[in-house]
Formats: structure tokens, sequence, C-alpha cells
């Protein structure tokens, strides 16, 4: 059954919680949540038999925690403060992120922003090149596309570059209703990727302080190992290592025991 957490603005964010133990909270990445991504919810119930309280919620806009647009890096930072906040009942202790793919720079971001956070595991952050102008160039052009065209014109744009069957695939499918509304949502990946090029990266990391297991598949893009290596060079206590993983997808079982390691380590 699903919970409930409100966040600072009053928007309801809803969230499964399974296991017990240490906590940890899996941040999507642009276009996961619940009901549209099985992957993460196995793998929750995998990470949670080792030990762990493990959260899988819907992020702002997207399942069951939908909110008015526009929707902001800011708001997503709010929205997980109010998910540590139930998971500590507001005492000191931190609790470990895993972010996926855009969902690892804002886990990045939380960080960086001093949410009480343990420890990182961020599993291929698309990042481009230091102090490069792709993600303030993708920025503007999802806010001009929802502006304009609205939700869908958001999907569209973020499917631009993938192969045209897969879109094609998406809209003729049963799930075309419910994913066609997340558009605005996109929104906060584009700002924490366009975050990553907005300073020198051992400057905008600097505080960054906690352990951080960076993760690429065997079977990746170069682009992602040299986002890998990025990481590792610039944030002051990373390693990185290399799963068995292929076109940006992980096993749920495999996945799961290479956090639990990392997070009892």
């Amino acid at each position: 059954m699903t919970d409930y957490v409100t966040s600072a603005d009053g928007t309801r964010i809803g969230f499964d919680r399974v296991g017990s133990g240490p906590p940890v909270v899996l941040v999507g990445g642009a276009m996961q949540f619940r009901a549209f991504d099985p992957s993460t919810t196995e793998m929750a119930g995998h990470l949670a038999s080792h030990g762990f309280e493990v959260v899988n919620y819907d992020r702002r806009g997207r399942g069951d925690s939908p909110a008015e647009s526009p929707i902001t890096l800011a708001q997503t930072l709010e929205d997980l403060c109010g998910l540590i906040d139930e998971l500590t009942e507001g005492a000191d202790d931190a609790v470990a992120l895993f972010g996926n793919s855009s969902g690892a720079t804002i886990a990045l971001a939380a960080a960086a922003a001093g949410l009480p956070v343990s420890k990182l595991v961020l599993f291929e952050a698309p990042l481009d090149v230091e102090l490069g102008t792709e993600g303030a160039e993708y920025l503007g052009a999802l806010r001009t596309a929802l502006a304009d065209g609205g939700s869908e014109a958001g999907i569209e744009l973020y499917m631009a570059d993938m192969p045209p069957e897969w879109l094609a695939g998406l809209k003729s499918s049963g799930a075309w209703p419910m994913v066609s509304a997340i558009g605005p949502s996109l929104e906060p990946d584009a700002e924490s990727l366009a975050w990553t090029q907005s300073a020198p990266r051992r400057e905008l990391w600097a505080g960054i302080t906690q352990p951080t297991l960076v993760l690429v598949g065997t079977e990746t893009m170069d682009f992602m190992e040299a986002a890998a290596d990025s990481l590792v060079a610039n944030l002051p206590h990373a390693e990185k290592r290399a799963i068995a993983a292929s076109d940006h997808r992980w096993e749920p079982r495999t996945l799961a025991l290479v956090i639990a390691e990392f997070l009892v380590g």
C-alpha cells in the first residue's frame, strides 16, 4: 500500500517502504516512477533482504505524487527532505541515496545542499563535459517545449535522440496516457545536469564528503565512462566500479548486492 509524506509546499509524495535497517532512498531518473518501473521495485526488495529499509518513491509530478508545473530542482530536494525526516523521525541520522541516471545528479545536488546523506551510490550519471553548455541549452529547450506544447512536447524532446520507434511504440502502448503526463517532472533532471556544468566540479562538489560509489555497466557508452571518471576525479571520497549491465540498464539482484556491500562496508 502506498504511503505518503507531505513536502514543504503541501505536495503529497507517494512512496513504498520495504524492509528494516539503515534507510536507503532510491532517486529515480528521467522516466522512472513506480507504475512504469518494475525493475526498481524488484531491486528494492532485493536490497531490503540485505538488511535495509528501502524507500522507492514517485518523484513530484509522477504517479502518486501529482503536482502543478513548473517543477523545480529545489522542490525536488524539499521532497527528499520530507522523506528523510519521515525515515529518521527528525533525528540527526542520515540516509543513503541511490541515484539512477539523472537521479544520480539529483542525489549529488541533495548532498551538496547539505541534506543528511550518509553515503551515495550513483549509476551512470549522464554528465556532459565539465563547464560545457549542453545542460543549460537542453534545460532551456525543455522549458520552451513545455511552455509551447505541454507535457507531451517535453517527453518528445527528451526522446528526440532515441530511435524513433521507441517513441512510436510508447505512444501506441497502454502506458502512454500515464507517461505523457510527466513531462514537467523532467525539468529537475535537466536542471541538475545543467548544475553539474555551472562551475568547476572540484569547487562545485567540494562539500560532498560522503563516501560515494560510482557505477558503470560493463557494456556502456564511452561518455558514461568519461562521466564516471569525472565524478571520481572531482569528488573527495569516490570510487568507481563496473558491474554487469548494458544499455544503461542493470539487473535488480546484482545491483542490490553491489549497493548492500558498499553500504555495509
